[in-house]
């Protein structure tokens, strides 16, 4: 299937903001998708993950059937897993290595530098029963539930579009207790990311690249006010996580803004949050996917692209990449230039790391075929 540049762009940007955002003495971390939005790289990369299971979905389905796409997402699950468990152990071992080099970081809980020594097969197991989540990597248990869930949902989806549609907004309305009831480490119980919450955001994207060529038409013939909508819902969570920048006077104005909307919980995935990228996400598809493509055929475009088609690989660096950054800048005097330098360093390594894994697969490609 032809990659589409700017999706990968912006995969490879999400990436990069989700390893910035966790560098808590990071330069960059000011100008990451979070402080412009009501939502951040997260709900940005579960969007887009969906949005292209609707893309792939389709294409082998009409290529190689059903079976084949429900096996393709099924194993693909199953490869998040594993990246989950080893990166969990990965991130453990480096997390005790730093701490044993004298370079303290606050981006991870040090106690899994402890538990992976003291009881390596019982971390592993509670890593295998997402029992436990790392912090940094526990979008990847999300993720393995979302991706588990395709082949039984998708065919749903597709057969019963708006039925679906209704199923899946009655769960996310009562995702927090449902999740309380999952087992987990954490004392309220259930997944971090709360996957009946989060499975609207995924199931959208899904159905955007399902039927992408049934509705775009239709919904193009009303573009006018759809942009405008979607104009002001952006405009509106811009002001809110930005207006306090303007002084006391911009602190009340968004201090009312948030306690009209209530409580805007990020792990449930808050209804504010969902609105809010699905307008912005009109922006980018159609006023403004012009602007995106130059962008995405600019240099630093291409860089992005790059890390966004790194996959699993590119998603592990930046959390690893998170933890060393955080180390290497506490070591640094806390000056702008220094931590700028670590920021620049951490996006350079993430895109060498992304760039050699997929040369290596292009690569095999042929020797394979």
């Amino acid at each position: 299937m032809k990659r589409v540049l700017a999706l990968d762009m912006l995969r490879g940007y999400a990436l990069v903001c989700i390893m910035l955002d966790h560098m808590p003495l990071g330069y960059l971390r000011q100008v990451t998708l979070t402080n412009f939005a009501l939502y951040d790289a997260a709900e940005l990369f579960v969007l887009l993950s969906g949005f292209l299971v609707g893309l792939v979905w389709i294409k082998v389905e009409s290529e190689s059937g059903r079976r084949a796409a429900q096996w393709r997402f099924a194993r693909r699950a199953g490869q998040v897993w594993l990246a989950l468990v080893l990166g969990g152990i990965l991130l453990a071992l480096l997390s005790r290595l730093l701490l044993d080099a004298g370079l303290p970081h606050k981006a991870i809980w040090n106690r899994y530098a402890e538990w992976v020594i003291e009881a390596p097969l019982g971390y592993a197991a509670v890593l295998a029963v997402m029992w436990l989540q790392p912090n940094l990597l526990d979008v990847l248990a999300l993720y393995v539930v979302l991706l588990a869930s395709a082949p039984v949902l998708v065919p749903l989806l597709l057969r019963w579009p708006w039925v679906f549609a209704a199923g899946s907004l009655a769960l996310w309305w009562v995702a927090v207790p449902v999740n309380a009831m999952l087992p987990n480490h954490r004392v309220q119980g259930g997944l971090l990311f709360n996957p009946f919450g989060w499975q609207l955001l995924f199931y959208s994207g899904v159905a955007m690249g399902a039927f992408r060529h049934r509705f775009m038409p239709v919904l193009r013939r009303h573009s006018g006010w759809l942009t405008l909508t979607a104009t002001s819902i952006t405009l509106g969570s811009l002001a809110m996580v930005a207006l306090w920048r303007l002084g006391p006077e911009g602190k009340r104005l968004a201090d009312s803004m948030w306690q009209a909307l209530g409580k805007v919980d990020k792990w449930s995935l808050a209804g504010a949050r969902y609105v809010a990228i699905i307008a912005a996400s009109w922006l980018v598809a159609v006023p403004l996917a012009g602007a995106f493509g130059w962008m995405a055929a600019s240099p630093p475009g291409r860089m992005l692209a790059r890390i966004g088609r790194g996959g699993l690989l590119a998603f592990v660096a930046c959390v690893m990449l998170s933890v060393l950054g955080d180390a290497v800048a506490g070591a640094l005097p806390r000056t702008i230039p220094f931590r700028l330098a670590v920021d620049l360093w951490t996006i350079a390594i993430l895109w060498l790391s992304s760039d050699l894994w997929l040369t290596l697969r292009e690569r095999r490609k042929p020797t394979l075929g």
